[in-house]
């Protein structure tokens, strides 16, 4: 397996082999605010390693504008690739949506953006995207040099990928969540979806290579298999070499949240080489023993919280389900669920009235959990 050459046309770099891009979820915070000073620094090591790709988004809290003042205004526009996302189903109305972009072209100072995401399509939401005539909205700020490339994030199954792909053969790319640990996974389809992708000849960028972190510190046993075929490789360098062995994968987005995690990433994506056939069958070993595991998929975006009448953070809950379930450190989850519930609600407080299950993008049962983590720690 390997990546392939694509024309000037597309957008992309004419770097052999998958790019890593820098997601812009994640960066690193002083108190409740982004850590700007330490972004910057991040945003130097990874445009001199060669890198130029950013990904961020106006729901990615303060995201915008860090990324404007670490990367924007210190370095010149044409040294590297702006991605940012436009959300319907966050915005009331039409016009709301389309606003989106003004908003984010001011916190950014970018003038324009290299690829305009429309994001986090799924069966609750993608019919708003064509009720907002979004799709007509983003080629028109192509046409108009706004942006430059139009794609859709994705996180649904395989046969609606087909439907949108089809009704829009217009778009120049595909964000998909793709991972070892999701290959499989009837809930997210990552190998039928980037079938998909493959069959209608869309580049395809790469999200959650690391499952929200999951995969950067997997269960015992995938961790002593992992340790025992190549005990100097980070756990994450297994994920992202994964999937940017693909054909097809053209960017591999990492959520880097400090510069140990910058440098690890750069490290093996530098001159990358896809996996051996050896390690190929590691990965395989992996995912059987992760699909017997209890680990919840959750990934930690933070979009469940915001509906959530009780104010439960339930990431973080979750993330204490599996410290016990999945990993066993049942005093170190017992610690986290009080950190997680002090001054929110408990998982014992959830009213059951789906806002969370309709924004997962990981379409989790997230009501059961609550359940779950109430019986375990309550």
């Amino acid at each position: 397996m390997g990546g392939f050459d694509v024309n000037a046309s597309s957008g992309f770099s004419d770097r052999k082999g998958a790019e890593l891009g820098f997601g812009l979820m994640r960066l690193p915070r002083k108190l409740a605010f982004t850590d700007v000073s330490t972004t910057s620094r991040m945003v130097d090591e990874f445009l001199e390693a060669g890198f130029s790709y950013f990904d961020t988004a106006p729901v990615y809290p303060g995201s915008e504008d860090a990324i404007g003042k670490a990367l924007v205004k210190r370095h010149p526009r044409e040294s590297f690739r702006l991605a940012t996302k436009v959300n319907a189903w966050v915005a009331p109305t039409e016009a709301m949506a389309k606003k989106q972009i003004h908003g984010s072209l001011k916190r950014t100072k970018a003038e324009y953006f290299d690829y305009y995401v429309l994001h986090s399509l799924k069966r609750s939401n993608y019919t708003r995207y064509d009720r907002f005539g979004i799709w007509e909205y983003a080629q028109q700020l192509k046409d108009q040099g706004v942006v430059r490339n139009v794609g859709f994030s994705f996180h649904a199954d395989s046969k609606l990928l087909d439907q949108i792909l089809s009704d829009h053969p217009e778009v120049d790319f595909v964000m998909l969540q793709i991972n070892y640990a999701d290959w499989d996974n009837p809930q997210v389809e990552s190998r039928r979806n980037y079938e998909v992708a493959r069959s209608h000849g869309k580049p395809i960028t790469v999200m959650e290579p690391v499952k929200g972190g999951k995969l950067a510190n997997p269960p015992v046993n995938v961790r002593a298999l992992l340790d025992e075929a190549n005990p100097g490789a980070s756990y994450p360098s297994w994920a992202l070499r994964f999937v940017a062995s693909l054909e097809g994968v053209q960017t591999v987005l990492s959520g880097m949240s400090n510069l140990q995690q910058l440098r690890d990433n750069i490290g093996f994506m530098r001159d990358f080489e896809p996996l051996s056939s050896d390690e190929q069958a590691v990965i395989r070993r992996a995912q059987a023993l992760l699909g017997s595991s209890q680990i919840i998929g959750c990934t930690g975006c933070g979009y469940c919280v915001k509906g959530c009448p009780n104010g439960i953070d339930i990431p973080k809950v979750i993330e204490a389900i599996n410290l016990r379930v999945a990993n066993g450190q049942g005093s170190d989850a017992a610690e986290l669920y009080k950190t997680a519930v002090a001054g929110r609600g408990l998982a014992s407080s959830c009213v059951k009235c789906s806002a969370c299950e309709q924004v997962c993008t990981q379409n989790l049962d997230i009501m059961a959990h609550m359940e779950q983590a109430a019986s375990l720690f309550e």
